[in-house]
């Protein structure tokens, strides 16, 4: 396992003359991938999901910090991966309300964790259930560009007021405000889906 991560971060255009502290920053990484790899999967659950964290994390260590005094880097490279750990959570809180508010199955669960009971599951909850994710679609659609965006980015991607408005390119207010009528129009047009 030693270096299969930290093998690609090695840029071979510099040389060891230009950068002395290219082999530190190299050693330094072999040395807490299996650590960082750890965590990441204890707390994602996911080989696959730990491994692309930790591969960001030690990029972006690399390019942001390795010309920093040797004895911040741990201090350093554990925060960027605690902060790419909880942007995850992030991500996948927001998913995860959407697909089930919406009606969608967790593609990471396991199929048969989450298989309905055939008792509980009747042709007409299954028909409200598809109905009620068309009309929440239709909704969205029928609102305003802006009071959308100001959903879709807010409520479905999970930024704040603040990158909102920088992707927006509009106040803080306006996001606020669009954000409210659109929600105000949202409850009002799925009424009896609540």
């Amino acid at each position: 396992m030693q270096g299969i991560l930290c093998s690609s971060y090695a840029d071979p255009t510099i040389k060891k003359d230009e950068h002395t502290k290219q082999p530190a920053l190299e050693q330094f990484l072999a040395s807490v991938e299996r650590r960082a790899l750890i965590m990441a999967e204890i707390a994602t659950s996911s080989r696959e999901e730990a491994l692309d964290l930790v591969q960001d994390s030690m990029l972006a260590f690399a390019q942001k910090y390795g010309k920093k005094p040797q004895a911040d880097w741990p201090p350093l490279f554990y925060r960027i991966l605690q902060n790419r750990i909880r942007d995850w959570y992030r991500r996948n809180a927001v998913r995860n309300r959407w697909k089930g508010w919406l009606g969608f199955a967790d593609d990471d669960c396991d199929p048969i964790q989450t298989a309905p009971d055939p008792r509980s599951s009747t042709p007409e909850t299954e028909l409200h259930r598809d109905e009620s994710r068309d009309a929440i679609a239709e909704a969205v659609g029928r609102l305003p560009l802006r009071q959308q965006q100001a959903f879709l980015l807010r409520i479905w991607e999970g930024m704040n007021v603040a990158n909102t408005a920088k992707a927006m390119g509009c106040s803080q207010g306006s996001v606020k405000t669009h954000l409210s009528r659109a929600m105000a129009s949202l409850r009002e047009q799925l009424q009896e889906y609540r």
